[in-house]
């Protein structure tokens, strides 16, 4: 079997695949670019792995004009940059030591080893240059049925990284057949290694959910992940129930995924630290879930906080409480993002000063907003 695509003849890639196979060395193309390749999705990165040891890799590189950048060279990853375009090349390798966090790893001449540390099958597929399949495992059955399966013994793979129990779910989000449900092995896996997550890092923990709740529908994974235990601890609190109303909802309207306003569906305690939110994240994180059962309308959503976040406001507003989307969503929006509030606080000073002037813009302000934005200067002034 072959695999084939404007990644693979790319002549950058092949180059760095022939620098390592001229010089004696086993190379293969690896993991999502061949995986993606064959389900028909867009293809990414394209990583590299190869027997050559990482001194040999960037040794090679040198010798042929690129630039090695050694990225990870401890786990054998060597970036080589052909063209300011980067490829991953990572030795062979096979794990000694885990703690559920990282791993201590030896290299390896076979390919057969690097498959075998891979967290799921689907992953552990490989291509030569010519696009020729390698499948150390049989893991080809398994991405034809659209299965996500553990490599080997699926509680050994967890204990060896606990994050593997949050990809477990991102990837069948992503390439999983949702008619034929999560694997039984695997899920029984990750309820029995759910208290692990309390080891990983919550930088690790926030950019896997993120990614997760980034998939075009992610709700049966995150149900999933709920009825197994692991949403409890990640998000305590957290009620995945709306989630797919939303994502629903979402491609009634034509927007787009957003991790965030997930999130806000999803609820739960404290998630911006849990998940070491950005300032940026977690600011939005904070209108939306007080947007949901705040008394704003639409419009004066639109105008306090511009148009997507009424949008998103009101999503999440038609999911919470199971309502439809206004028949006017688009013109409410509209009014309320191109309204201007007429009065400034210069024109009240021969009045007012102090809290004094606070007070009498606030109310002015809600007097426009309660008019639909018609009251003009002179009537608020009058």
């Amino acid at each position: 079997m072959k695999v084939d695509g404007d990644w693979r003849r790319d002549p950058l890639a092949q180059g760095v695949l022939a620098m390592l196979t001229d010089a004696g060395h086993q190379a293969y193309f690896v993991g999502g670019c061949v995986r993606n390749a064959l389900l028909g999705v867009a293809v990414g990165d394209v990583d590299i792995a190869t027997d050559a040891r990482p001194e040999s890799v960037t040794d090679l590189a040198e010798k042929a004009g690129l630039k090695p950048v050694p990225t990870g060279i401890e786990h054998g990853t060597v970036t080589v940059v052909a063209d300011g375009r980067p490829f991953e090349v990572t030795t062979f390798r096979r794990d000694v030591e885990t703690d559920g966090r990282r791993a201590v790893v030896a290299f390896s001449d076979r390919v057969e080893d690097d498959a075998a540390r891979r967290d799921f099958t689907m992953n552990a597929l490989y291509a030569d240059a010519a696009g020729k399949i390698v499948d150390p495992l049989g893991g080809l059955p398994d991405l034809r049925a659209r299965r996500v399966r553990f490599v080997g013994d699926a509680d050994a793979r967890i204990a060896e990284d606990y994050l593997r129990i949050l990809r477990y779910f991102r990837l069948h989000a992503l390439y999983g057949d949702v008619e034929a449900g999560l694997d039984a092995e695997a899920l029984a896996a990750c309820a029995a290694g759910a208290d692990g997550i309390e080891r990983l890092s919550a930088e690790r923990i926030g950019a896997e959910m993120l990614k997760l709740l980034g998939a075009p529908d992610p709700a049966p994974s995150v149900a999933a992940m709920a009825q197994s235990g692991v949403l409890a601890r990640v998000l305590p609190g957290a009620d995945a129930a709306g989630l797919a109303v939303l994502v629903h909802l979402e491609g009634m309207a034509g927007v787009g995924a957003d991790p965030v306003r997930r999130l806000a569906i999803l609820g739960g305690e404290d998630t911006a630290r849990r998940l070491r939110l950005s300032k940026k994240q977690a600011a939005q994180l904070a209108v939306l879930r007080d947007g949901i059962a705040g008394p704003q309308g639409v419009a004066e959503l639109a105008w306090r906080h511009g148009a997507e976040f009424a949008r998103d406001i009101e999503l999440l507003r038609a999911a919470s409480f199971a309502a439809p989307l206004p028949a006017d969503l688009d013109a409410r929006i509209a009014l309320g993002a191109a309204a201007r509030f007429p009065v400034r606080g210069s024109d009240l000073t021969d009045r007012y000063e102090g809290p004094a002037l606070g007070a009498a813009l606030r109310d002015m302000e809600q007097r426009w907003i309660a008019s639909d934005f018609t009251l003009s200067r002179d009537d608020l002034l009058g």
